[in-house]
C-alpha cells in the first residue's frame, strides 16, 4: 500500500467518481443510521468536499497508475475532515495508515466523528482520540450528533507506531 496527496488539479472526474464511489460503499458499510435517501441527499456534499478540502491523502493498494484506491482522508486546518476507508479494506491498517500520514505531513490533531458511528469512535479513540466537544447536529445542521475529538498528545497509541496495521 502507499498514499499519496492528490494536488486540486489531479482530482479530475474520474478519480472524484472512484473517490465518491468508495464514501458510498463506506457510508453503507458503518453508517447504519443513515437512510439510503440521506445517503444519496449527502453525496453531492462529499463530492463538493472532495474538489475543495485542501489535503487530500488516498491509499492505494498497488502503483499509483494501475491501483484502486483503498481509502482516502482529508485535511484543513489541521482538522481531519473525512476518513473513509473501502469496506474490502477494513482492518488493514488502512485507516490507520491515512491518519498517520495526516498527523506527519498536516500536524492534524483534531477529528468531527459522527456519535452513532461506535466502530469510527473506538478506532479513532485506539489511536489516542479523545472526545473534548459534542454538538446535537452534524454541520448541515442535520440530526446527527457529532463527537469531537483531538488528540492526546500523551497517549500511546498505533498513531506512532509504522507496525500497526489495524485499530
Amino acid at each position: 500500500m502507499q498514499t499519496i496527496s492528490l494536488d486540486l488539479a489531479k482530482r479530475d472526474a474520474d478519480t472524484l467518481d472512484a473517490l465518491t464511489g468508495l464514501w458510498e460503499r463506506s457510508v453503507c458499510a458503518t453508517h447504519d443510521f443513515l437512510s439510503a435517501a440521506e445517503i444519496e441527499s449527502i453525496r453531492p456534499e462529499v463530492r463538493a468536499g472532495l474538489q475543495q478540502i485542501p489535503v487530500l491523502l488516498v491509499c492505494l493498494n498497488g502503483e499509483e497508475d494501475v491501483s484502486e484506491p483503498a481509502g482516502f482522508l482529508g485535511v484543513a486546518e489541521r482538522k481531519v475532515e473525512m476518513l473513509f476507508v473501502d469496506p474490502a479494506a477494513r482492518g488493514r491498517g488502512v485507516g490507520s495508515l491515512l491518519m498517520r500520514e495526516a498527523a506527519e505531513r498536516t500536524g492534524a490533531d483534531e477529528v468531527d466523528v459522527n456519535e452513532q458511528n461506535p466502530q469510527a469512535v473506538g478506532f479513532y479513540e485506539h489511536l489516542g482520540y479523545r472526545v473534548f466537544a459534542r454538538s446535537e447536529t452534524d454541520d448541515q445542521g442535520r440530526p446527527f450528533p457529532i463527537l469531537h475529538l483531538r488528540r492526546d498528545k500523551n497517549a500511546q497509541s498505533s498513531l506512532c507506531s509504522s507496525s500497526s496495521t489495524k485499530p
